[in-house]
């Protein structure tokens, strides 16, 4: 496992603990590391050693912070292979994913690095009414303040960093709190920052359970609180918070519509690596299918002929993609959810500790699979008249994060760029398609804000204005 100073990054140094929770592979349940449980005392002070350094971290020069976050991007690379080990442990998660994960969190950081020259204003006419005649107006961006980031489970490494990376690009020190189970690649990740940082306080992480993060949430000394989580408990967070600055990535329930055009083959593979890629632990994984009726037939038997596909087992193995779910309680539910979904099922069941990849046919809306974020290896289609009511199903949800569409028509493509409500609308590719440099975020109870460090760094820095009369 990763060798860092124990206990807390707080401050200046590591800071000991009195409590410790053992962090168990999901797969096997066998303990593979210990970490500091961390206490609200203990948030509250990460608050005081941030505020205290705000004003130097906001000073530093461009330069240094791009050369930080440059440095940091270098060392993940030269380190790859020992965080996908950590990841697969802590998560469970399927190699494959794991890979993916690290050299996303490399690209997050190498962006972040080019997106400190862009910061920057612009100047404006204040001469458009006679008042402003002789005036020099301009803006310029300046950081928020202190950032608290709290990131998910299902990638820790790489949501943490799209909290770390855009805060100091803006100039901003942070303070991230990982989830419990998963707190190791983060915690090395934070060290590895601190060890190349001006300023070890620049970056802090505190662990611990909710009553830890609403002492970092609720203290008016915060400038802005980036969370990815559930949506109960973003909405939250943002009632707690308030008026301080939220920045919300939260669930949803992903559609992929098969278009009567649609290349079937194409869609078939987009729903068995979409709706199944970490285990199904992906907020924006394929979870509803709605095709229509004209080929529902023959894509539904497509897809249930190549269900047996998706390797199940251990997710240390390279050709493994879908393993255990986070812990016990978690496959409890999604099973659960799957009894009760009124919808005919295809696959399933549970092997030791894995849930077995699922399909669930004509769910009715009403019940949790359809409607809810089921996180879990489990797709259900359903059969629809045309697009018309493909698209009304999709924007009945009150998630609105990502949604693809399959067809070989442009004016299809274009009337679900315009109709479908949700932050990223994808055409013949997996909903689950992210780039780390695009404007990631959704709308309703998707989430407030948008990711991507160009656009991260934009909800981190405020515009001051200056007018000057010479």
């Amino acid at each position: 496992m990763p060798d860092h100073p124990g206990g807390l990054p707080i401050g200046a140094g590591w800071v000991s603990t009195v409590d410790t929770e053992e962090i168990v592979f999901p797969y096997d349940r066998s303990v593979v590391g210990t970490a500091p449980v961390g206490t609200p005392s203990l948030a509250r002070r990460a608050v005081d050693e941030a505020v205290a350094v705000a004003r130097e971290v906001a000073s530093l020069p461009s330069r240094i912070r791009r050369s930080l976050l440059n440095d940091v991007a270098a060392a993940l690379r030269d380190r790859r292979a020992e965080f996908e080990h950590v990841l697969v442990l802590e998560t469970g998660k399927p190699l494959v994913d794991c890979r993916v994960e690290v050299a996303r969190t490399v690209v997050t950081w190498e962006a972040a690095a080019e997106e400190v020259s862009r910061l920057h204003g612009e100047t404006v006419p204040l001469d458009l009414l006679p008042s402003g005649d002789g005036l020099v107006g301009f803006w310029k961006r300046k950081p928020i303040g202190v950032v608290v980031g709290i990131a998910g489970f299902n990638y820790p490494l790489l949501l943490a960093s799209h909290k770390i990376a855009p805060a100091i690009a803006a100039g901003c020190p942070v303070i991230v709190k990982p989830a419990p189970q998963t707190p190791l690649a983060t915690l090395w990740l934070v060290h590895l920052v601190r060890s190349l940082a001006p300023l070890p306080a620049l970056v802090q992480l505190v662990t611990g359970d909710a009553a830890v993060g609403a002492a970092l949430t609720t203290d008016r000394r915060i400038g802005a609180v980036s969370f990815t989580g559930s949506a109960a408990v973003g909405h939250r967070i943002a009632r707690d918070a308030a008026p301080t600055k939220t920045l919300l990535e939260l669930g949803s329930n992903a559609a992929l519509v098969v278009a009567e055009d649609a290349d079937l083959e194409a869609a078939v593979d987009a729903v068995l690596r979409g709706g199944f890629y970490a285990s199904g632990q992906a907020c924006i994984s394929v979870q509803r299918v709605l095709v229509v009726a004209p080929v529902a037939g023959e894509f539904t038997e497509r897809l249930l002929a190549r269900l047996d596909e998706v390797v199940v087992g251990d997710p240390r193995d390279e050709k493994t993609r879908v393993s255990a779910l986070i812990d016990p309680a978690s496959t409890e539910r999604v099973a659960a959810w799957i009894e009760k979904s009124g919808g005919r099922r295809v696959g399933g069941g549970v092997d030791g500790t894995v849930l077995r990849p699922t399909v669930l046919l004509d769910v009715p809306d009403g019940v949790e699979a359809w409607d809810e974020e089921i996180f879990g290896p489990v797709v259900c289609v359903r059969t629809v008249s045309d697009v018309d009511e493909a698209f009304a199903a999709v924007n009945a949800s009150r998630y609105g994060l990502h949604a693809s569409v399959y067809s070989r028509s442009l004016k299809t493509a274009f009337r679900a760029l315009d109709e479908l409500e949700v932050g990223g609308v994808v055409i013949n590719e997996v909903p689950g398609f992210r780039s780390d440099t695009m404007p990631y975020g959704g709308v309703k109870d998707s989430g407030i804000g948008r990711e991507g460090p160009r656009f991260a760094v934009e909800e981190l820095t405020v515009t001051r204005m200056a007018v000057l009369r010479p």
